[in-house]
């Protein structure tokens, strides 16, 4: 390994380059008189530099003795597929503390960076039917229709799908108040309340459902288990779009149970006359302790004919605890607000394993590698799998790394599109 404390950057402005007093991570590492040499880390110091305060540009580092930057620094590793590089650079005047912080961060990757690793995938991860049907709905209509196409909040919650179709024409709004009367508006994959439909319909608006089958199935039924004259008990997370759609069904007679604790405690009007449903995107083994307490509080408690949580969520779920077992870390690619990201996360951790989710390699935090050897590596159902992609080769620029994969079952259900954007 090499490490250059001192070497200067072409400073001229131009796109991927860095002007005065801007930061440069280098995704490619460019000299004069030898073979460039790709950055696959980049990711990580990039991330690191945005938790010191500074927000850095990506492009080429283009290397140039002649000429003196404030800060350039850069290495050359022993990477997966051969050498690699890592490079930042701040160019004209920079203050002390930028300086200082841009060499911790660039300190604090090649602290890791290094010894072999290998990295153990589990399988099934990343989308599930749901998520990929909801998201070629958004892209079919963008497609035929050019934007903008309005959706009520998020389609996936997973910010890279979001951003992604934002730039291409949808237009996310929160509420259908947002919508021009007699546009197009998509329903997201978490489903919506009754009365978010009667609106849609007084605005005149156009719509095209992408709410998850297996969410609809919820729907359905929590108005067989009302309309019998049970209080249903929903186990789910409040706040959440999908909770917040079920609940709509039947508001006066459902009742939301967060945890063991509460079902200890909720009170019904009549307890022969009760029921439960669950929010497809919780832990398993979380949801059955609830169901136990309920259980045992209302012995005449009636469910759902099948099990609400969805067989992604529960596929991933499997899928990591038997890699959770074998590994020193645990990465879960999703969103903060991905529910089944984060049980994913959570699974992990109660089997021992320290584990983080992350939205991309810039949330990977160096120190969470040191002395690690075996990574564990998953992603939720909402997630893309360039995403996983891209963390293997961000960690793969840190050292010699192995990639193997555990698949615990093979998910091959399909939900049909809605006429709206079928092809003919």
């Amino acid at each position: 390994m090499t490490f250059t404390a001192a070497e200067s950057i072409l400073a001229a402005h131009r796109p991927g380059r860095p002007g005065p007093g801007e930061v440069l991570v280098a995704d490619e590492v460019l000299w004069p008189d030898r073979p460039s040499l790709r950055c696959p880390a980049a990711g990580l110091l990039d991330g690191e530099l945005r938790r010191r305060g500074i927000t850095p540009a990506r492009g080429h580092l283009y290397t140039d003795t002649d000429h003196a930057a404030a800060v350039t620094l850069r290495a050359v590793l022993q990477g997966a597929g051969g050498p690699a590089g890592l490079g930042v650079a701040a160019t004209g005047e920079v203050t002390a503390r930028t300086a200082a912080e841009v060499s911790a961060a660039m300190a604090a990757v090649l602290a890791v960076a290094g010894p072999p690793r290998s990295v153990l995938l589990a399988a099934p991860r990343s989308f599930c039917a749901g998520v990929e049907r909801a998201i070629e709905i958004v892209e079919r209509l963008l497609e035929r229709r050019g934007g903008p196409i309005y959706v009520r909040r998020e389609i996936v919650h997973n910010r890279h799908v979001v951003d992604g179709l934002r730039a291409r024409g949808a237009v996310f709004v929160d509420e259908l108040d947002a919508v021009p009367r007699g546009a197009t508006v998509v329903f997201s994959a978490h489903g919506v309340s009754p009365a978010v439909r009667a609106e849609a319909e007084r605005r005149r608006l156009k719509v095209v459902d992408a709410t998850c089958p297996l969410v609809t199935k919820v729907h359905a039924e929590a108005r067989r288990f009302a309309g019998q004259g049970d209080t249903v008990l929903l186990i789910g997370h409040a706040g959440h779009d999908e909770v917040e759609g079920t609940l709509g069904e039947a508001p006066r007679r459902t009742i939301l149970v967060e945890s063991a604790e509460q079902a200890r405690r909720v009170r019904v009007p009549d307890p022969a006359r009760v029921s439960y449903l669950t929010q497809t995107t919780l832990g398993v083994d979380e949801t059955a302790e609830v169901i136990a307490e309920l259980r045992a509080r209302f012995p005449a408690l009636r469910g759902p004919d099948t099990g609400d949580i969805c067989y992604a969520t529960t596929n991933r779920q499997d899928a990591l605890r038997s890699v959770a077992r074998d590994t020193d870390l645990v990465l879960v690619v999703g969103s903060a607000n991905s529910s089944n990201s984060m049980r994913l996360a959570e699974l992990a951790r109660r089997c021992g394993t320290p584990a983080h989710l992350v939205d991309d390699p810039r949330g990977i935090r160096p120190e969470w590698l040191a002395g690690i050897e075996r990574i564990g590596l998953t992603a939720g159902a909402s997630a893309p799998p360039a995403l996983v992609d891209a963390v293997i080769t961000a960690l793969g620029g840190l050292g010699p790394l192995t990639v193997g994969e555990r698949e615990t079952t093979r998910e091959t259900v399909h939900f049909t599109l809605p006429p709206a954007v079928r092809r003919h």
